[in-house]
C-alpha cells in the first residue's frame, strides 16, 4: 500500500486542519499557564515569614509593600488582609475570602480551553475519519470493481483523523490535570495563609 503522505492529506483533510490548530492552542495556553502558575506559587510561611518580622519590627507598611510587590497567589491575599488589618475579624474573613475567590479566577483562566480541548479533540478526529470512510466507499461504487484495495488506502488515510485526534486529546487532557491539582494546592495554601494572617492579627 506504501507509506501515507501525511502533507497531502493534510491540505485535503479540514479535520486535520483543525485539529492543528487545536494543537497549536493546546501547547500555547499550557505554556502560558505554566509561566503564570510558576510565579503565582509561593509557600505560605516563605510569606507570613517576612510580615512577621515585619511587623514585629513595627513596619505594617513594609509588610504590605513586599506582598504588593510579590507575584504569588498568596501574597496578593494576605497584601489584602494588612491593607484592611483595622477591620473587624469578621468583616476581614470575608474580605480575604473574595480576595481569595478573585484570585483562583485569575488561576482558572485558560484552564477549561485545555479541558474542552482534551474533550473535543477525539470526537473531531472520529468525525474526520467518518468522512473519510464514507468518501472511501464512494470511491469503491465509481470504480465498480469491488476490491479491497481501492479501499485500503482511504480507509488507512481516514483512520489519520482519529490518530491526531487522540494525539491532541491526550496531551491536552493530561494538562489539565495538571493545572488543576496546581490550582488545588495554591487554592489552599491562600486558606493557610488568610487563617494564620488573622491570628498574627489578632483580628476580634
Amino acid at each position: 500500500m506504501g507509506a501515507l503522505d501525511l502533507l497531502p492529506m493534510l491540505r485535503e483533510s479540514f479535520t486535520l486542519i483543525i485539529l492543528l490548530f487545536c494543537s497549536f492552542l493546546s501547547i500555547s495556553f499550557a505554556l502560558e499557564r505554566w509561566w503564570y502558575f510558576r510565579s503565582a506559587q509561593s509557600s505560605p510561611d516563605e510569606v507570613l515569614g517576612h510580615v512577621r518580622k515585619s511587623m514585629e519590627g513595627g513596619k505594617t507598611d513594609a509588610a504590605a509593600a513586599y506582598c504588593q510587590k510579590h507575584p504569588s497567589a498568596v501574597a496578593s491575599v494576605v497584601a489584602y488582609g494588612l491593607l484592611h488589618a483595622a477591620r473587624a475579624r469578621k468583616d476581614l474573613e470575608e474580605l480575604m475570602l473574595t480576595k481569595l475567590k478573585e484570585e483562583r479566577v485569575k488561576l482558572e483562566r485558560f484552564l477549561g480551553v485545555l479541558g474542552t480541548l482534551g474533550n473535543i479533540s477525539p470526537f473531531i478526529g472520529l468525525f474526520g475519519t467518518v468522512v473519510g470512510i464514507i468518501k472511501a466507499f464512494r470511491d469503491l461504487a465509481a470504480s465498480g470493481t469491488g476490491g479491497p484495495a481501492v479501499v485500503a488506502r482511504g480507509i488507512a488515510e481516514a483512520l489519520v483523523a482519529t490518530a491526531a485526534g487522540l494525539l491532541v486529546a491526550i496531551p491536552a487532557s493530561i494538562l489539565y490535570n495538571y493545572f488543576m491539582r496546581r490550582l488545588k494546592v495554591i487554592t489552599v495554601d491562600m486558606e493557610v495563609a488568610s487563617a494564620r494572617l488573622l491570628v498574627m492579627l489578632g483580628a476580634k
